[in-house]
């Protein structure tokens, strides 16, 4: 009964294209999606800082998010944050400080695709939903190259609590536009059912080419852009252990809120 046991493992051993546990690849996966903070808690006036921008690193170096007391919008590119503020100015910002909110990834292009013309915000978003077909799929997205028309907009600093949902305080935004400039857009488009601790749709900030200029985008024409999307399949989230967040209230559906404040109008 041995020398059958010793002959059946020496067979699988010497049996061609076999491979052991250890030996075989593991399958290929996408990404995580990583969130400091829940965007509806946010958007609701959560605006204090509690994240640092280092542990950021250790999740992703592409996103974006607000600097603390919403003193602007912040962009996450190759591994460096930008801030810009109310005044227009964008410049990296110190890695000592603490953000409110913030959603990043470790960005890697699984696909490319190079759009044909011009684009409006309404084409751009349409071209995207005929190749990233996936519905409920969660979606990075990096557009760069040169754009007809980009207007942003960034918040003042807050000044003092309680704080106003940011849905009440869209007449303080400042507003920027730019005419044949190149840069990038950086983003996601996430699925309705994450809508609530994260924003459904798309959702991207600007950077231009010189780093000066950038923001939230509120209107877009893309002229001659290369779109790289990475299709992420895992999200994380950690909650900010604060007063406030253990205080906020749920309740109340913030859709059309999120919504104005996407498009930097009542909607």
């Amino acid at each position: 009964m041995k020398s059958l046991l010793k002959y059946f493992f020496v067979v699988i051993l010497i049996t061609p294209g076999f491979k052991s546990v250890a030996q075989r690849k593991a399958p290929v996966t996408g990404g995580n999606l990583y969130s400091a903070g829940y965007a509806s808690a946010f958007i609701g006036g959560l605006y204090d800082a509690w994240y640092p921008y280092k542990k950021l690193h250790q999740h992703g170096n592409f996103g974006l998010g607000a600097p603390a007391k919403l003193d602007g919008e912040l962009l996450m590119l190759d591994g460096v944050f930008y801030k810009t503020q109310y005044t227009g100015k964008t410049s990296p910002i110190n890695d000592a400080d603490e953000t409110p909110y913030a959603v990043v990834c470790f960005f890697k292009a699984a696909k490319v695709y190079k759009p044909a013309g011009q684009l409006t915000k309404a084409g751009l978003f349409k071209y995207m939903d005929s190749v990233l077909t996936n519905q409920n799929g969660i979606y990075a997205i990096h557009i760069k190259g040169k754009f007809k028309y980009v207007k942003t907009r960034a918040f003042p600093p807050v000044q003092q609590k309680p704080y106003l949902p940011l849905a009440a305080m869209l007449d303080k935004q400042h507003f920027f536009e730019f005419n044949a400039i190149k840069g990038d857009l950086v983003g996601y488009k996430l699925p309705v059912f994450m809508e609530g601790p994260h924003i459904a749709g798309y959702h991207f900030h600007f950077l231009s080419a010189d780093k000066t200029s950038g923001g939230h985008i509120i209107d877009v024409i893309a002229d001659n852009v290369t779109i790289e999307v990475d299709m992420l399949n895992s999200y994380t989230m950690e909650l900010p252990p604060t007063t406030d967040f253990r205080n906020f209230d749920f309740k109340k559906d913030r859709k059309e809120e999120i919504k104005s404040v996407e498009n930097g109008k009542k909607q």
